[in-house]
Formats: structure tokens, sequence, C-alpha cells
């Protein structure tokens, strides 16, 4: 049955290459410019930096947050990327989750708060969160190399479509699950908007907004084999060789250390939360 013909795929077309493209590629270029020299510091600093040093930070930072279970986890953790020859490729993961989960959080946290504190807002971004959420990763990973091309840059800004929903969702649960009374007090007592979010709301939501950017960093850290597939450097790339040449160890190898890093970085961001 094919009464009606919706032709969406040519207005997208059409938009794209004759308007997008000829008018938008400068400020692409200069977006794509600023993330490829963010990521590449961030991972020439990680891979320059003794990877005994950072063990040790990493071990220090899980025994203090975590406990010593995670602490001796993330000791074992360091041993193995070392012994399979993957602490570069690591480094070079863990920079590209470090960017994308900085950008989700700087604009996550802003937008769940308001979220919160407007219902106008809540209902213009919630629909844009859902389909941030929904939509299949390789639809969006098509303008992404288009954009950015391939590499890291476009890796980057598909994380962040993947990854920044579950920090607005949660920051703006967070501030909306504050005890009504509390913030009644808090106005009985003179507080301004600006005293009342940042003394009260904020702080008492901040277990919860430190829930949602664990979760933002294991998104992250899950596109690393999507993410290989444009190009990204990192584990994600030898889990891509492993399957693409049919190499069961190869991709074991890569796979279990990109394990390895969600279990560190998820058990530390926890701590972060409950400490909080």
């Amino acid at each position: 049955m094919n009464y009606f013909h919706f032709p969406l795929e040519d207005w997208t077309n059409d938009f794209v290459n004759n308007w997008l493209l000829p008018v938008m590629s400068g400020f692409f270029d200069q977006i794509s410019e600023v993330l490829k020299t963010s990521i590449e510091g961030v991972a020439n600093f990680l891979i320059a930096v003794p990877p005994e040093l950072i063990a040790l930070i990493l071990i220090i930072l899980a025994w203090k947050i975590a406990g010593k279970g995670t602490a001796l986890f993330t000791l074992l953790g360091c041993l193995y990327l070392g012994s399979v020859s993957l602490w570069a490729d690591a480094m070079q993961t863990v920079s590209i989750v470090i960017v994308s989960t900085i950008i989700s959080v700087v604009i996550g946290v802003p937008v769940g708060i308001l979220s919160a504190t407007n219902r106008i807002v809540d209902k213009i971004v919630r629909p844009i969160l859902d389909f941030m959420q929904t939509l299949p990763i390789f639809v969006y990973l098509i303008p992404s190399i288009l954009l950015f091309g391939l590499g890291g840059v476009p890796a980057v800004i598909a994380t962040f479509v993947f990854a920044t929903p579950p920090a607005v969702r949660m920051t703006s649960l967070g501030i909306q699950q504050v005890p009504e009374e509390v913030v009644e007090a808090s106005k009985a007592f003179g507080s301004t908007s600006k005293q009342l979010l940042f003394k009260v709301q904020l702080p008492l939501a901040l277990p919860t907004i430190m829930a949602g950017v664990n979760q933002t960093i294991m998104l992250a850290l899950s596109m690393a084999v999507v993410a290989s597939m444009i190009g990204a450097p990192g584990l994600g790339s030898t889990v891509l060789t492993g399957i693409s040449t049919v190499n069961v160890g190869l991709g074991l190898t890569g796979g279990l250390a990109i394990v390895v890093l969600a279990i560190i970085l998820d058990r530390i961001t926890q701590g972060l939360g409950n400490k909080s």
C-alpha cells in the first residue's frame, strides 16, 4: 500500500548538500579542530605520563573512594593492560571518554537544572532526550562522519548524543526529589532563587547527579567499539581488528580491556556519588 509518498530522504539530502555543508562547513571545521586538539592533548598527556604513576594514582583513588577491593581490582586491571600491551590504546580510549564526558556534563547538568525548574523547558527537552536515546547509533554516525570526517572527533560527537541524556535526566530528577519542606524552609528563611539552587537543591541532589555522571561515563565507554568503526583510536579498534580478521584471541583481549576500564571507572565514580 503506497498511497502517499513522504519525500523525507530527498528533503534531508537537499538540506545537507545545498545548505548545511556549503553554509556551515567553516563552523563545523572550527569545532572539529577544537575537539581534535583536546582529544590529542589528553591522549598525549596520558601516554607521556609513566604508566606506573597513573596506575598508582588510580589505585590510591580507588582505595580512598571505593575501598580495598576496588583498589585490588584496579591494581590487577592495570597489570593486565600492561601485560597485553594495550596500555597506550586504553589511554586513547580514556581520552575520548574524558572529552565526551566533560562536554556531556557541561551541557547536560545546566539543561537538567532548567528542566527541573521550568515546565516549558522540561516539555521541550523531554522529547529531544527521547529522540537522542532511541535513535539507532548508526543513524547519527552518518552525519557525524559527513560533518567531521573520520577519527576521534566524530566519535566524541556521536558519544555526546548517546551519553548526554542520563546527565540531563538524573540532574532533573535529583532536583525534583529534594523534599518540598526543605525548599519551603529555605524560602521561609529568605533564600533567593540562586541561593535555593546552589545551597539547598544542588547539594541534596548531588548523589543523584553523580549517578547520572556515572551512567554518562559508562555509555561513553560502551561506544568505544562503535566509534572504532569511524576511525576512532583505542581499544575499540583492537576489538574491531579481531572481528574483521576473525581473531578470537585479539577480540577477547581488547574486550576484556574495555571491561577492566569500565569497572574501574564505574566503581570510582560510584564511590564519589556515595561520598557526596
